[in-house]
Protein backbone atom coordinates (compact mmCIF):
# COMPACT_ATOMS: atom_id res chain seq x y z
CA UNK A 1 0.00 0.00 0.00
CA UNK A 2 2.83 2.41 0.91
CA UNK A 3 4.58 1.63 -2.39
CA UNK A 4 1.35 2.49 -4.28
CA UNK A 5 1.07 5.81 -2.42
CA UNK A 6 4.68 6.69 -3.15
CA UNK A 7 4.17 5.97 -6.85
CA UNK A 8 0.96 8.04 -6.85
CA UNK A 9 2.72 10.98 -5.18
CA UNK A 10 5.60 10.70 -7.64
CA UNK A 11 3.14 10.64 -10.57
CA UNK A 12 1.36 13.75 -9.24
CA UNK A 13 4.64 15.60 -8.80
CA UNK A 14 5.74 14.62 -12.30
CA UNK A 15 2.39 15.68 -13.80
CA UNK A 16 2.58 18.99 -11.95
CA UNK A 17 6.11 19.55 -13.19
CA UNK A 18 5.10 18.87 -16.77
CA UNK A 19 2.17 21.28 -16.43
CA UNK A 20 4.36 23.99 -14.92
CA UNK A 21 6.99 23.47 -17.61
CA UNK A 22 4.34 23.84 -20.31
CA UNK A 23 3.02 26.99 -18.64
CA UNK A 24 6.56 28.38 -18.34
CA UNK A 25 7.23 27.72 -22.02
CA UNK A 26 4.02 29.53 -22.94
CA UNK A 27 4.74 32.41 -20.59
CA UNK A 28 8.32 32.65 -21.82
CA UNK A 29 7.08 32.84 -25.39
CA UNK A 30 4.58 35.51 -24.39
CA UNK A 31 7.35 37.38 -22.57
CA UNK A 32 9.69 37.13 -25.53
CA UNK A 33 6.92 38.25 -27.84
CA UNK A 34 5.97 41.18 -25.67
CA UNK A 35 9.59 42.19 -25.14
CA UNK A 36 9.89 43.21 -28.80
CA UNK A 37 7.07 45.73 -28.46
CA UNK A 38 8.55 49.19 -28.92
CA UNK A 39 8.94 51.39 -25.87
CA UNK A 40 8.43 55.17 -26.04
CA UNK A 41 11.07 56.80 -28.21
CA UNK A 42 12.84 60.11 -28.17
CA UNK A 43 12.35 62.45 -31.16
CA UNK A 44 15.84 61.42 -32.40
CA UNK A 45 14.93 57.74 -32.17
CA UNK A 46 11.66 58.39 -34.00
CA UNK A 47 13.60 60.08 -36.77
CA UNK A 48 16.03 57.15 -36.96
CA UNK A 49 13.22 54.57 -37.00
CA UNK A 50 11.46 56.56 -39.73
CA UNK A 51 14.67 56.50 -41.77
CA UNK A 52 15.08 52.75 -41.17
CA UNK A 53 11.47 52.07 -42.14
CA UNK A 54 11.77 54.26 -45.24
CA UNK A 55 15.03 52.78 -46.48
CA UNK A 56 14.59 49.13 -45.50
CA UNK A 57 10.82 48.96 -45.34
CA UNK A 58 10.46 50.15 -48.92
CA UNK A 59 11.54 46.68 -50.11
CA UNK A 60 10.57 44.39 -47.21
CA UNK A 61 9.25 44.57 -43.70
CA UNK A 62 11.51 46.67 -41.52
CA UNK A 63 12.23 43.84 -39.11
CA UNK A 64 12.61 44.68 -35.46
CA UNK A 65 16.34 44.87 -34.66
CA UNK A 66 15.83 42.53 -31.70
CA UNK A 67 15.46 39.60 -34.06
CA UNK A 68 19.18 39.34 -34.80
CA UNK A 69 22.37 39.91 -32.83
CA UNK A 70 24.66 42.83 -33.62
CA UNK A 71 27.09 40.71 -35.63
CA UNK A 72 24.27 39.68 -38.00
CA UNK A 73 23.16 43.27 -38.51
CA UNK A 74 26.77 44.37 -39.03
CA UNK A 75 27.26 41.73 -41.70
CA UNK A 76 23.96 42.70 -43.35
CA UNK A 77 24.84 46.39 -43.35
CA UNK A 78 28.36 45.72 -44.62
CA UNK A 79 27.11 43.75 -47.62
CA UNK A 80 24.32 46.02 -48.88
CA UNK A 81 25.87 46.21 -52.35
CA UNK A 82 24.59 42.62 -52.74
CA UNK A 83 21.63 42.42 -50.40
CA UNK A 84 20.03 39.12 -51.41
CA UNK A 85 20.69 39.88 -55.07
CA UNK A 86 19.84 43.57 -54.92
CA UNK A 87 22.04 46.63 -54.58
CA UNK A 88 20.66 48.26 -51.42
CA UNK A 89 23.55 50.68 -50.96
CA UNK A 90 22.68 53.71 -48.82
CA UNK A 91 23.93 57.24 -48.51
CA UNK A 92 26.93 57.04 -46.09
CA UNK A 93 25.19 59.17 -43.47
CA UNK A 94 21.98 57.10 -43.63
CA UNK A 95 24.06 53.91 -43.60
CA UNK A 96 25.82 54.96 -40.40
CA UNK A 97 22.56 56.04 -38.72
CA UNK A 98 20.78 52.79 -39.55
CA UNK A 99 23.76 50.60 -38.63
CA UNK A 100 24.02 52.34 -35.25
CA UNK A 101 20.28 51.92 -34.69
CA UNK A 102 20.43 48.21 -35.50
CA UNK A 103 23.52 47.68 -33.34
CA UNK A 104 22.00 49.54 -30.39
CA UNK A 105 18.72 47.61 -30.52
CA UNK A 106 20.09 44.23 -31.64
CA UNK A 107 19.20 41.12 -29.70
CA UNK A 108 21.14 40.74 -26.49
CA UNK A 109 20.30 37.05 -26.57
CA UNK A 110 22.22 35.27 -29.25
CA UNK A 111 19.48 33.46 -31.12
CA UNK A 112 22.15 32.12 -33.43
CA UNK A 113 24.27 30.32 -30.82
CA UNK A 114 23.36 26.93 -32.28
CA UNK A 115 24.77 27.91 -35.68
CA UNK A 116 28.35 26.81 -34.95
CA UNK A 117 29.86 30.23 -35.58
CA UNK A 118 27.89 31.05 -38.72
CA UNK A 119 26.39 34.53 -38.91
CA UNK A 120 22.70 34.54 -39.79
CA UNK A 121 21.69 37.06 -42.40
CA UNK A 122 18.11 35.91 -42.49
CA UNK A 123 15.98 35.83 -39.39
CA UNK A 124 14.45 32.62 -40.72
CA UNK A 125 17.89 30.95 -40.46
CA UNK A 126 18.12 31.34 -36.70
CA UNK A 127 17.48 28.30 -34.51
CA UNK A 128 14.91 30.31 -32.54
CA UNK A 129 12.91 31.09 -35.67
CA UNK A 130 13.15 27.51 -36.92
CA UNK A 131 11.94 26.21 -33.55
CA UNK A 132 9.04 28.68 -33.38
CA UNK A 133 7.90 27.84 -36.93
CA UNK A 134 8.55 24.08 -36.91
CA UNK A 135 4.85 23.22 -37.16
CA UNK A 136 4.14 25.59 -40.04
CA UNK A 137 3.88 23.59 -43.25
CA UNK A 138 5.57 24.55 -46.51
CA UNK A 139 2.13 24.79 -48.14
CA UNK A 140 1.09 27.46 -45.62
CA UNK A 141 4.19 29.52 -46.37
CA UNK A 142 4.47 29.22 -50.14
CA UNK A 143 0.85 30.14 -50.89
CA UNK A 144 0.48 33.43 -52.83
CA UNK A 145 -0.89 35.30 -49.82
CA UNK A 146 2.26 34.57 -47.79
CA UNK A 147 5.02 33.74 -50.34
CA UNK A 148 7.84 33.26 -47.80
CA UNK A 149 8.80 33.41 -44.14
CA UNK A 150 10.18 36.89 -44.82
CA UNK A 151 6.61 38.17 -45.08
CA UNK A 152 5.91 38.24 -41.32
CA UNK A 153 2.92 40.56 -41.76
CA UNK A 154 1.03 37.91 -43.73
CA UNK A 155 0.40 35.80 -40.61
CA UNK A 156 1.47 37.91 -37.63
CA UNK A 157 -1.29 40.49 -37.72
CA UNK A 158 0.53 42.86 -35.37
CA UNK A 159 4.08 42.30 -36.66
CA UNK A 160 4.52 45.85 -37.85
CA UNK A 161 4.02 47.06 -34.28
CA UNK A 162 6.44 44.43 -32.96
CA UNK A 163 3.92 42.00 -31.50
CA UNK A 164 4.19 38.33 -32.44
CA UNK A 165 1.83 36.81 -29.87
CA UNK A 166 0.40 33.46 -30.90
CA UNK A 167 -3.16 34.66 -30.35
CA UNK A 168 -2.59 37.29 -33.08
CA UNK A 169 -1.55 34.80 -35.75
CA UNK A 170 -3.94 34.36 -38.68
CA UNK A 171 -2.55 32.29 -41.51
CA UNK A 172 -4.26 33.23 -44.78
CA UNK A 173 -6.59 30.45 -45.96
CA UNK A 174 -5.98 28.51 -42.72
CA UNK A 175 -7.24 30.87 -40.04
CA UNK A 176 -6.16 31.37 -36.48
CA UNK A 177 -3.07 29.51 -35.36
CA UNK A 178 -3.87 26.89 -32.74
CA UNK A 179 -0.84 25.52 -30.95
Amino acid sequence: MMKFLNLSVAALILAGGVYLYAEDEHEEHEHRSSSVVAKPMTPQEKSTVALYQKECGSCHMAYQPQFLPKRSWDKTMNTLENHFGTDATLDPSDHKTIQNYLATHASKNDRTSDMKGAVALRISETPYFVREHREVTKKMVTQPEVKSFANCNACHTQASSGSYREREIRIPNYGRWED
